[in-house]
């Protein structure tokens, strides 16, 4: 291919950019890549010039610290004018995080938020359809073929649960209502459908404007093992590329990028929340739950009120609960938002109570990353 005048200057300013000032310094291959960072620049570079696609940092923003710090070296880097924000509601947040992620951050760094939702309509009417059959008298291996159910539909439970099976608003509740159950840790498909798939979609709509897309991600290596042999920057093909900023941060940088730029983080850091997202997360550790319960029980109470919609229009019998037992929900064992919210307050493998857990009045800051010194 001929290069014309000018060009390896536009692909050294280009790695330059990708590599950053010290608040960016995160390898470009990752700790698993191989490729040479000047082969991935140059992927890059030869796919905007080509097809003459100006480029768009499209930056998944959640309203924790990572998403947060992604966000700021995004701005950083390449200017407002070039950079798309973007949140995908679950309506399973905390409303500190709705106020943070579409008021105080845009407002702040003057820019907007777009909001993207999922949507469940085709899928409830393919179950209502189902349902239906059964409510009306057909066997249930004439709608779902002959595979085997640990739990029956009965033509009563399919009428009771075409009562309320409609779209409620709410995407998290909605999926759960047309999944037949809560994401587990080994079944998490909450992210996949709630966050993923939409953000997915609002990136093909810019490719389809005609742009290249580059969409940055704040994960971080040492948050999980799978997470650690991430490479930092991925070119997808098809005017797509993914790029992980912070892949090689602490967390104690990520505090400090806020700082640097005069952004104060999410307040729920401060109100005894390790991670910010959905409240109450699937995967919310045990402090975390029973700190949720005693700052925020309304929360409680609406997750409460979840289990029993979703257990309306799940088969009969079924265990359904938010946090889930494995095979001891199958044996009969209570797992509702309640009783583990009991089981958080314990120590000594739930056979005893904390009696330090009430010391502090629920409205003391509370800060795992010391954010309250």
């Amino acid at each position: 291919m001929r290069i014309a005048r000018g060009s390896w200057a536009d692909v050294w300013s280009l790695a330059v950019q990708l590599s950053g000032p010290r608040i960016a310094t995160a390898s470009l291959c990752g700790a698993a890549g191989t490729a040479p960072r000047f082969f991935l620049v140059w992927s890059r570079w030869v796919d905007s010039v080509r097809n003459r696609r100006s480029t768009l940092h499209v930056v998944s923003l959640s309203g924790g610290k990572d998403s947060t710090a992604t966000l700021l070296v995004a701005l950083e880097l390449h200017g407002r004018e070039n950079v798309r924000a973007v949140f995908a509601d679950t309506g399973n947040e905390h409303e500190a995080t709705y106020e943070y992620a579409l008021e105080y951050l845009p407002h702040v760094l003057d820019i907007p938020v777009d909001v993207v939702r999922a949507d469940f309509a085709d899928e409830f009417a393919t179950k209502r359809a189902n349902l239906a059959r059964i409510a009306a008298g057909e066997l249930e291996s004439a709608v779902y073929g002959k595979r085997e159910f640990m739990y029956r539909w009965t033509p009563e439970a399919a009428a009771r649960a075409l009562e309320v099976l409609h779209p409620t608003g709410v995407p998290f509740l909605d999926l759960c209502m047309v999944r037949g159950g809560f994401p587990s840790r080994n079944r998490q498909y909450c992210t996949e459908y709630l966050k993923r798939n939409p953000l997915t979609e609002y990136a093909i709509g810019l490719i389809d404007q005609g742009y290249f897309v580059e969409s940055w991600q704040g994960v971080r290596a040492d948050e999980s093992d799978a997470r650690r042999w991430l490479p930092a920057y991925e070119w997808r093909g098809g005017h797509y590329a993914v790029y992980r900023p912070i892949l090689r941060w602490n967390v104690e940088a990520v505090f400090e990028a806020h700082a640097a730029a005069g952004i104060r983080a999410n307040p729920l850091y401060r109100r005894g929340m390790s991670r910010v997202g959905c409240m109450p997360c699937i995967n919310a550790q045990k402090r975390e739950i029973r700190e949720i319960a005693r700052r925020f029980p309304e929360h409680v109470e609406r997750i409460a009120e979840w289990e029993r919609l979703v257990s309306t229009v799940c088969r009969p019998r079924s265990p359904v609960s938010f946090f889930h037992l494995g095979t001891q929900g199958h044996a009969g064992q209570d797992s509702t938002i309640y009783s583990v919210v009991e089981w958080s307050k314990t120590t000594r493998g739930g056979r005893q109570y904390d009696l330090l857990v009430d010391v502090e009045p629920p409205t003391a800051c509370a800060s795992a990353y010391g954010l309250c010194e």
